[in-house]
């Protein structure tokens, strides 16, 4: 099958059927993986069991900013080549990374209090993942306020391409501004400071909540593309109605 027959709404339903059961394995195999090495790490010299977090933590706030870089993505199919399932994928998307970014910073602060000596404090980090997070409520919002899906669709596109300015600010933060977190330790120049015992199960972990996003996406669009043809017919039932 090619890449573009999955604009086909029907066929896309079809491929997703059979590749969901086979995701869904992969994400409990990989996930059960991932954190089980991690919770047989060692502990940190300096953190101790605390910085286990961090295989939960760091995949979170990974894929918080690669969920809306997807979206991104998707309204550029919206208001560029009106791809058929573009919206789709961008509209089930924003719940997901809205999750994705709550547990990021829940992690954080969970890890922050024994290591900062707070829960929150207001550096450029913490404050761009939390106007990331507020940035998916609103397009959560904008979708269920603006009834017509087309108008909805535009200016959800619209808002999300502006939002994606903040991405760059939440990776690049902690070298533009004096913050409370360490500097890049897994992809950098020169290679990843952190000692295989914990590079390997956070790697593993990533993939396994990658596979998780993956999973639940695929399984939103399916809803969302029969959600909206029974809406679809019920609005042709009622035209019919109203003509007879």
């Amino acid at each position: 099958m090619k890449l573009t027959e999955l604009a086909n709404p029907t066929r896309f339903l079809t491929l997703a059927g059979r590749l969901l059961p086979w995701l869904a394995g992969a994400t409990v195999l990989t996930l059960a993986a991932g954190l089980t090495q991690g919770m047989l790490a060692p502990d940190d010299y300096q953190q101790g069991a605390t910085v286990k977090i961090m295989f939960v933590h760091v995949p979170n706030a990974w894929l918080a900013m690669f969920v809306w870089g997807v979206m991104s993505i998707a309204s550029l199919g919206t208001l560029v080549w009106r791809h058929p399932l573009a919206d789709v994928a961008a509209k089930t998307a924003a719940p997901i990374g809205a999750a994705f970014t709550f547990l990021a910073l829940v992690t954080g602060s969970l890890w922050g209090r024994p290591m900062w000596g707070t829960y929150w404090e207001w550096d450029a980090r913490l404050t761009s993942m939390l106007v990331l997070f507020l940035m998916y409520l609103g397009l959560i919002a904008l979708w269920r306020a603006v009834e017509d899906p087309t108008r909805a669709a535009r200016a959800a596109a619209v808002l999300t391409l502006v939002g994606a300015i903040n991405l760059p600010i939440i990776k690049f933060s902690v070298d533009w501004w004096n913050t409370l977190h360490q500097p890049a330790s897994v992809v950098r120049m020169g290679g990843s400071t952190l000692d295989k015992a914990f590079l390997i199960p956070l790697l593993v972990t990533a993939v396994g909540f990658s596979l998780l996003f993956l999973t639940l996406h695929l399984a939103a669009m399916r809803n969302e593309i029969l959600r909206r043809r029974v809406r679809s017919l019920q609005m042709l039932q009622a035209s019919r109605a109203e003509a007879a």
